[in-house]
C-alpha cells in the first residue's frame, strides 16, 4: 500500500502504546510498518532532500502533533508513552486526526505557536491544512522540487533555443564549476582541438592533467540512439581514450544506456534532465533569490 499521511498514523500510533508502557522509537516505526504493511521500497522512500526517510518523518510529525494535543508525552529522548487523555481517545469510535485534536486547548496553543488567540484568516488557515496529507517539512520538501523541477525544465528551454557554440562553451564552464579542467581559460583552450566527428572537446580530469576526458555534447530534440554512442565509442578508441562524457539536451534510448554499460571505454551519459540538475547544483546560468534555514531541537543541549 501507498505511505499513510502523517493523520492516518495517529490511531495505530496510540494502539501500539495504549499498554501504557514506554517505547522506543525503533520499535514504534517496525510495529506501524507492519501495521500498514510497507514494502522495502516504501520504507526506504527518501524526502527530496534525501535527509530522512518520508515514512519515519510523518511517523515524527503523527507524533508531534498527538503530544501537542496531550495524548502522549516523551519521558526522555527517543522514547514515548501514553497519556488517560490518549486512552480515552481509543475508546471513542471516532477517527483520531487534527480536527479530533483542535477540541484541546493544547493543541490550539500548539498550532499557533503561543498562547494569544490568532486571527479568524490564521484559523481558516489551519483548517485549509488538515485536508492536506503533508506534513509542515514536506510542503517545503516537495514545494523545493517542485521550484527545482520547473526551474529545470527552463533551463533546458533556454539552452535549446541557444546556438551550438553556446552549449559547448556550456558544458566546459559546467565541468570547471564541478573541478574539472583546471581553470576556464584552459578548459576552453582544449575544446574542439581534436577535430574527430565523434568528439566535440576534450577537458583535464583533474588541474594537473594527469588525465583527459573527451566531450560530445548533442543539443537535440529528439531521443539519443546507440548508433551515436557507438561512434562516440569509435572516436575514443581513435584517441587511445577511456574516458568520454556524452551530454544531450534530450534523453537517451534504453538501447544507447545498455550499450555503454558493457564496453570497455567508461562513457557517462548525461540527459537534460541531469544536465540541469548539475547546472543548478553547480550554480552555472542561474542565480540564488532566497535562502531559508530550518533548524530542529537538539535534544542533547537539554540533557543534564
Amino acid at each position: 500500500m501507498a505511505i499513510p499521511d502523517f493523520q492516518s498514523i495517529m490511531r495505530p500510533l496510540l494502539e501500539h502504546l495504549a499498554d501504557g508502557e514506554i517505547r522506543r522509537n525503533r520499535e514504534t516505526n517496525e510495529y506501524l510498518a507492519q501495521h500498514f504493511e510497507l514494502t522495502e521500497d516504501e520504507l526506504a522512500e527518501m524526502l527530496p532532500s534525501g535527509y530522512a526517510r518520508l515514512f519515519d518523518n510523518r511517523i515524527g510529525w503523527a507524533k508531534s502533533h498527538l503530544k501537542g494535543a496531550g495524548l502522549i508525552e516523551a519521558p526522555s529522548r527517543a522514547k514515548y508513552r501514553i497519556k488517560q487523555r490518549g486512552l480515552d481517545a481509543l475508546a471513542q469510535d471516532q477517527p483520531i486526526n487534527m480536527a479530533y485534536l483542535r477540541q484541546f486547548d493544547e493543541y490550539k496553543e500548539f498550532q499557533s505557536g503561543s498562547k494569544s488567540e490568532k486571527s479568524d484568516a490564521s484559523s481558516a488557515t489551519a483548517t485549509s491544512v488538515e485536508t492536506d496529507s503533508l506534513t509542515p517539512s514536506e510542503h517545503i520538501e516537495f514545494g523545493y522540487q517542485q521550484v527545482r523541477e520547473e526551474l529545470e525544465e527552463e533551463l533546458i528551454s533556454k539552452i535549446k533555443s541557444a546556438s551550438p557554440a553556446f552549449f559547448e562553451r556550456l558544458v566546459v564552464e559546467l565541468l570547471v564549476s564541478m573541478g574539472y579542467g583546471g581553470s576556464r581559460k584552459d578548459a576552453g583552450q582544449t575544446l574542439g582541438k581534436s577535430g574527430d566527428g565523434g568528439i566535440d572537446g576534450v577537458i583535464k580530469e583533474d588541474r594537473l592533467g594527469l588525465d583527459v576526458i573527451y566531450l560530445q555534447a548533442k543539443r537535440w530534440d529528439g531521443t539519443v540512439g546507440r548508433p551515436e554512442i557507438q561512434k562516440f565509442a569509435g572516436a575514443l578508441q581513435g584517441q587511445r581514450a577511456k574516458k568520454g562524457i556524452f551530454l544531450t539536451t534530450s534523453n537517451f534510448s534504453s538501447e544507447a544506456i545498455e550499450y555503454a554499460s558493457f564496453i570497455d571505454s567508461r562513457i557517462v551519459l548525461i540527459d537534460g534532465e541531469q544536465l540541469a540538475g548539475l547546472m543548478i547544483d553547480a550554480g552555472v546560468g542561474v542565480t540564488k533569490v532566497a535562502t531559508y534555514e530550518v533548524k530542529r531541537l537538539d535534544s542533547d543541549y537539554f540533557e543534564e
